[in-house]
């Protein structure tokens, strides 16, 4: 913090002992929209908190892949010596318990994996689904917000305006004025 912004910051604070609840600004309106906003921010603050956390899961996946890669190597070391057998007959003994080691791991984890990930994604329905229409009602509001703020301005158009509006003619003339207004000397003065 700079000079200028720690002596703003102890003017402020002397300021607020000093002011009375009279004096103070109340904006309801404001005051409501700032709560749903630290709500949606704690929600998403969460919500990416959570995301970071489905790291577990990738381990876990890449986990299960190394295993199953230990156990097909020994499948494959155990079906050699079978298949040519060594000259110390304790190999196939020692790879047999190694294959049937490799594959309880294997399993284990597999199984574990195989139950855990349809529990996990079926969890969105809680925890995504929320989120998406919270999302749609935003933009629910936005779009009501403005479809009704150019319906009020509509009411200052004269007749033959709103005509053009409702049919789409509008459009093309503001196009026109545009390409208008590129072409003369001080937009393109301004533009450069």
């Amino acid at each position: 913090m700079s000079w200028e912004g720690f002596k703003k910051a102890i003017n402020r604070a002397g300021h607020s002992v000093i002011i009375k609840n009279v004096d103070k600004t109340i904006d309801k309106e404001y005051d409501m929209e700032e709560r749903r906003y630290k709500v949606l921010q704690r929600a998403g603050e969460a919500l990416q908190k959570e995301a970071k956390g489905f790291k577990e899961i990738e381990e876990a996946i890449k986990k299960r892949d190394h295993k199953k890669q230990d156990f097909d190597a020994a499948k494959a070391k155990v079906r050699r010596l079978v298949d040519k057998p060594a000259k110390d007959a304790s190999k196939l003994p020692r790879a047999e318990k190694e294959l049937s080691l490799a594959k309880d791991i294997f399993e284990n984890l597999n199984n574990q994996l195989k139950t855990e990930l349809p529990q996990l994604v079926s969890l969105r329905v809680p925890y995504f689904d929320p989120s998406f229409e919270a999302l749609i009602k935003i933009q629910l509001r936005f779009c009501t917000d403005g479809y009704t703020r150019l319906a009020q301005i509509q009411q200052y158009l004269d007749q033959q305006s709103r005509d053009d509006y409702a049919n789409g003619l509008l459009d093309t003339k503001i196009e026109e004025l545009l390409g208008q207004m590129t072409s003369l000397d001080i937009c393109a003065l301004g533009i450069k």
